[in-house]
């Protein structure tokens, strides 16, 4: 693996490329795999070909997915991050409620770190902003677990620069996930940069958009991860699949 394709995330040297765990769960993000059996294959498969990095969330299933993680990779290899957030709560298929209140977010974090099997998780999101607290105290609460060692490494999902400015004042901010791809960049662009200038991960999800079009032509899954890996050595991209195939095709795209 050649360096430009290596990053810094959480405090380790890691392949850029890494994979994301949405996928793996039911229709709408909401239940277990239509095959436990592939899924557990699957994420073998992406940390034996390689990939260092693992993206999850609480809300995954919720809680599919960090399970399996732990039913796949525990032990974990010392050079694997192993990311996940938290910070929403599922009512059923495709919905989401944000929720910040610092009480919700420490019993995630404990929750997460019981699942996962870990004493400390690598690098904690703020999954969303809850537009109802002060952000100092979603932050806030989050840093004071990461001080208490359970927490390695602080990052923020779907935020603007105005957000981890003002996140910035109460802890040091790792990691940033926005939406970013080819077809859909123009929003996240200034935030790229300032991640770039700052020494932050920058972690887009969604990286291969939606359609995978551009002005009409269709793109492929491979061009389109290089496009990210080469738009800026900030970005670590996640793709996710269900699928062996897929994600053999995805991880061609460093090479590239």
């Amino acid at each position: 693996m050649t360096a430009h394709l290596k990053g810094t995330l959480a405090g380790k040297t890691v392949r850029r490329l890494g994979f994301g765990t949405m996928r793996l769960t039911g229709t709408g993000v909401w239940g277990e795999p239509v095959s436990e059996r592939d899924a557990v294959t699957v994420l073998r498969s992406a940390v034996n070909l390689g990939v260092q990095h693992i993206d999850t969330a609480d809300a995954y299933g919720p809680h599919v997915a960090e399970n399996l993680i732990r039913k796949a990779l525990f032990p974990y290899s010392d050079d694997l991050v192993i990311a996940t957030k938290g910070g929403f709560t599922r009512h059923g298929p495709g919905r989401w409620v944000p929720c910040g209140a610092p009480a919700y977010l420490r019993q995630c974090v404990e929750l997460s770190l019981r699942r996962l099997h870990v004493e400390a998780i690598d690098l904690y999101y703020l999954h969303r902003v809850d537009p109802n607290i002060p952000l100092a105290d979603q932050v806030g609460e989050l840093e004071l677990m990461r001080q208490e060692g359970k927490i390695k490494a602080l990052g923020l999902s779907k935020v603007d620069l105005a957000q981890i400015q003002e996140a910035k004042l109460t802890a040091p901010i790792a990691a940033i996930q926005n939406s970013f791809s080819l077809t859909n960049h123009d929003e996240s662009e200034t935030v790229v940069d300032w991640c770039q200038r700052n020494n932050v991960a920058f972690v887009p999800y969604a990286p291969l958009g939606a359609g995978k079009l551009v002005t009409g032509v269709s793109v492929g899954s491979v061009e389109a991860l290089s496009w990210l890996l080469h738009r800026s050595p900030a970005i670590f991209p996640i793709p996710g699949t269900s699928r062996l195939e897929h994600l053999q095709e995805n991880l061609r795209a460093d090479l590239l």
